[in-house]
């Protein structure tokens, strides 16, 4: 047979993998994570001491024979089913005897246990979360994370991800071979400079890199052998952790400038050269360094930061959400008046969003983008930020409000947060300064002034601490008539009579699974502002006007398959109309351009891994 022959058929084959048509006349496609038997290099109790690899007791018994696993587990053969109903029961019973004392809290002991059957089953732990998401979300997530890492250096007990040190400069490029597998779809990485709102945690902050690719594989199906959490630890400037003879950090004050720029540089290069089609999610990098090295990377590699994209999706998606619960249409989101409290890499990055979407609904010129700017008023620390400030980040400038402006409102350079709300009487309030309780009373009270019959109030500040207001304190002070939406999870709130105040999560597990999702699977090699948006108005469209209407602008998490599934399609069929689409593994790019937007969504779903043990083959290495 010719050498042409041969590929013509290879064609045809691959072809019929990918697509076939079904009795309907419409294209099905076979799923990249379907159940194929997994070929295995070990076998007896290495087998059993792998956690990407073990099933425990629902080995079948001809697995046992293949894998000289007879005699080595007990002798009935469980299933998966039967295994998590025996988890789940010593779940409950062991989450109080699994506490140390009054200080460690329910959630911790909870994600202690998880954390055990994580590193001995990673199957049935992701069963275990995917079933039971909304209650375990906040315990592999925020806000428990945050408790995880300010504790990581007790709570280890196996390594799980790469460290990248200052120790490590010009060895990068060989130590990312030491991570065994081939392919990696997935990394996210810290510094630990910022974790959430509780500041400077150093090499600890490896707890937010694995607690979100935990949500990566929940959520967007993405293979759990194909995830990687990395912690760069260039030191820390904790003085308690500097002191701790504990702690398993690098034990000196953090890299700074072009040397801590080198380091960054050396480790994307390195991760881009072993695994060129990976994602790299920065997280939690300072506001000092969060802009500076997504601007520094993200032309040039797949990359983007949660906490300045992701967060600024999230909120945009909650702040449309809140036109569409005041009963105005879309078109009225330019003339919102809104008050933002925190400056940092959160904050400016929703600011940049928001803005940007009121100009393109404005008709996307120099006026709009400056029309637009005039309806944001801005918060931090020092107060209501304005031109008159000596010293402003290059990043919050475009936001300052000009003199003229504030004195027309009677106001003045650094005034207070009430007495913005009070002269501004904003449509809505939105809070990411890591300042637990700021919206105060006296802030609340103010609110009750607002133009907008039904004001927002989004305290979107994480870990739970750190929220700028609860939802009690927001409904019993402003009134039954708000919408509100926070960043850690709250109970929704009885107004008696039948009535509940609806304590909406506007978590960004919502959008970053489904962005990196949908990056992989569209083969772009940048993500753009364009997925970005894409993602964000897929999010505020996802539910319905009966829902919105009772205040209802975020689903529940019990639903982030799906969302998920709806967001990585938007960023795929964005990534097609801007022509960055150039496919995924088998699916040619050509071929995805093809594809309708049901197809696109039926891409997606296939190709979402899950949590099903697959045949295991022993092949000697």
């Amino acid at each position: 047979m010719s050498l042409s022959s041969v590929l013509l058929k290879r064609l045809q084959i691959q072809r019929r993998i990918i697509a076939a048509v079904n009795v309907h006349g419409t294209r099905s496609f076979t799923t990249m994570e379907g159940h194929r038997p997994t070929i295995v290099h070990k076998r007896s109790l290495d087998i059993l001491h792998d956690p990407w690899f073990n099933k425990g007791t629902a080995f079948s018994m001809t697995e046992r024979d293949r894998l000289d696993l007879r005699g080595l587990l007990p002798p009935n053969v469980m299933t998966s089913e039967q295994q998590i109903e025996r988890f789940m029961a010593d779940l409950k019973r062991l989450e109080l005897s699994a506490r140390d004392g009054p200080s460690d809290p329910n959630n911790l002991a909870k994600w202690r246990i998880l954390n055990r059957l994580h590193d001995r089953n990673e199957t049935m732990y992701y069963k275990v979360l995917i079933d039971n998401i909304e209650e375990y979300a906040p315990v592999v997530y925020t806000p428990t994370v945050g408790l995880v890492c300010q504790n990581y250096s007790g709570l280890f007990r196996r390594p799980r991800g790469m460290y990248f040190s200052v120790e490590d400069r010009g060895e990068m490029m060989s130590m990312v071979y030491n991570w065994p597998a081939d392919q990696v779809d997935m990394i996210v990485v810290t510094d630990g400079s910022r974790i959430l709102g509780l500041g400077d945690l150093g090499v600890q902050g490896i707890g937010i890199a694995i607690g979100k690719l935990d949500l990566y594989v929940a959520a967007a199906g993405i293979n759990p052998q194909r995830v990687l959490p990395v912690m760069i630890d260039v030191g820390t400037n904790n003085e308690k952790l500097l002191k701790d003879p504990l702690y398993l950090g690098l034990q000196e004050h953090r890299l700074d400038g072009e040397e801590y720029l080198a380091v960054i540089d050396e480790f994307m290069e390195a991760v881009f050269t072993r695994w060129p089609n990976v994602i790299v999610q920065f997280e939690d990098f300072q506001t000092k360094w969060a802009f500076k090295l997504l601007q520094r990377y993200r032309n040039d590699y797949r990359m983007f930061n949660d906490d300045v994209q992701g967060t600024a999706g999230v909120a945009l998606a909650g702040l449309l959400g809140a036109v569409r619960a005041q009963g105005r249409p879309m078109i009225d989101f330019p003339k919102m008046k809104i008050v933002v409290a925190g400056a940092g890499s959160a904050g400016i990055g929703v600011l940049n969003a928001a803005r940007k979407t009121m100009a393109r609904m404005l008709g996307d010129t120099e006026v709009a983008f400056e029309s637009a700017r005039s309806q944001f008023w801005v918060v931090d620390a020092n107060g209501l930020l304005t031109e008159e400030r000596r010293i402003i980040d290059p990043d919050a400038r475009p936001f300052a409000r000009k003199v003229k402006e504030t004195e027309r409102q009677g106001l003045r350079e650094g005034a207070k947060l009430v007495e913005v709300v009070q002269q501004v009487k904003p449509d809505v309030l939105l809070g990411l300064s890591a300042v637990g309780g700021l919206f105060s009373k006296e802030v609340l009270e103010a609110l009750k002034g607002s133009t907008s019959t039904k004001p927002a109030i989004f305290p979107m500040s994480n870990p739970t601490k750190n929220a700028e207001c609860t939802p009690e304190d927001a409904f019993s002070i402003v009134g039954d008539n708000i919408i509100f939406a926070s960043g850690s999870p709250f109970a929704n709130v009885d107004l008696g009579n039948g009535h509940l105040g609806h304590c909406n999560q506007a978590n960004n597990m919502f959008l970053f699974p489904g962005i990196g999702l949908g990056t992989l699977l569209s083969g772009s090699r940048i993500v753009s502002d364009g997925m970005l948006q894409a993602a964000a108005e897929c999010l505020a469209a996802y539910m319905t006007e009966e829902e919105v209407l009772q205040g209802i602008i975020y689903p529940s998490i019990s639903r982030i398959r799906d969302i998920t599934k709806e967001v990585a399609a938007a960023v795929i069929k964005e990534a097609i109309e801007e022509d960055l689409a150039e496919g995924y593994r088998e699916m040619d790019g050509r071929e995805l351009k093809k594809f309708n937007e049901e197809e696109i969504k039926s891409y997606v779903k296939n190709n979402m891994w899950s949590p099903e043990y697959p045949t295991l083959v022993y092949h000697k290495d």
